[in-house]
């Protein structure tokens, strides 16, 4: 299947499945399809989703509400980012964010909503009871203590304070990369891959989440508002290896990245290697 065609048939399934919520509320499910529904990479998704089709074509379909799980995590993160008490963002995919469009106070019902339903997803897609036990237990590890929440919490806690390099990577490792490492492990462990092509294959996550990472720090120190979609220029007294290394020095580094990546995607199966080539080749600069 094309990357083109795993995309339209995942953003329909994305359309079509957005949260019912039976309540008199106004607004609440109209702000809860709104940063959904407003467009997005989907990088994450198309990684679950690629690696399953290059070994079990036959299970994407029961592998959508995987899909669909990681971006509502993934969205319910970029939500709360955005918030007063973290970066303080109005726009993110192009359009204002949920606590300008609504208040604070929606924004964080709706992330908290979409996180707890992402794990709902996951307990109820058509796989089988290990595998879901399997991806519940990858998911809410990497999304939470084990990942993600640890390093929105260093990366808030440390603004005022200049990181190592070594502590600075440590940081969007966690934050970032180990999100997106996760969504090739997830698939991997719905094509039934060996536990060395998983770590492998999460391991090659990780690099690829540093090296996201640090493209949008340069992104954020060198492109205007207008053309990212979302808010630029909020890291310059931050933590960011732009501000540690300087721009140079940092394109250096992603540059060297890139290339290591590219290396380690050549050593894979060629039909995952060309995959996951035609997904990044989308997403990163590779």
């Amino acid at each position: 299947m094309t990357n083109k065609q795993l995309f339209d048939i995942f953003e329909n399934h994305l359309k079509n499945n957005m949260p019912q919520i039976d309540s008199f509320h106004p607004i609440f499910e109209q702000a809860v399809s709104q940063m959904l529904l407003c467009g997005g990479k989907r990088f994450r998704p198309m990684l679950v989703l690629g690696v399953v089709d290059c070994f079990k074509p036959m299970l994407v379909k029961n592998s959508l509400d995987v899909a669909l799980a990681v971006e509502m995590l993934h969205t319910y993160s970029l939500i709360h980012d955005d918030l007063p008490a973290m970066d303080d963002a109005d726009l993110r995919r192009g359009q204002e964010t949920i606590h300008i469009t609504y208040d604070e106070t929606t924004a964080i019902l709706v992330g908290d909503g979409l996180n707890t339903h992402s794990f709902n997803l996951l307990s109820n897609s058509k796989l089988s009871n290990d595998i879901k036990i399997k991806l519940i237990s990858q998911l809410s590890c990497d999304g939470g203590f084990g990942g993600m929440v640890t390093g929105q919490a260093i990366d808030t806690y440390f603004q005022e304070k200049r990181l190592t390099l070594k502590e600075l990577k440590n940081l969007h490792i966690n934050k970032t990369a180990k999100l997106i490492a996760t969504s090739l492990k997830m698939g991997a462990i719905i094509s039934q891959l060996d536990e060395l092509d998983q770590t492998k294959l999460y391991n090659l996550g990780l690099d690829i989440g540093l090296l996201f990472q640090i493209q949008d720090d340069i992104i954020d120190a060198t492109v205007t508002t207008k053309t990212a979609l979302k808010t630029t220029n909020k890291d310059k007294d931050k933590n960011s290896f732009v501000t540690l290394l300087g721009l140079d020095k940092a394109k250096d580094y992603a540059s060297k990245l890139s290339k290591n990546i590219r290396n380690d995607i050549d050593k894979f199966d060629n039909n995952l290697s060309k995959k996951l080539n035609e997904i990044l080749n989308s997403y990163a600069h590779l």
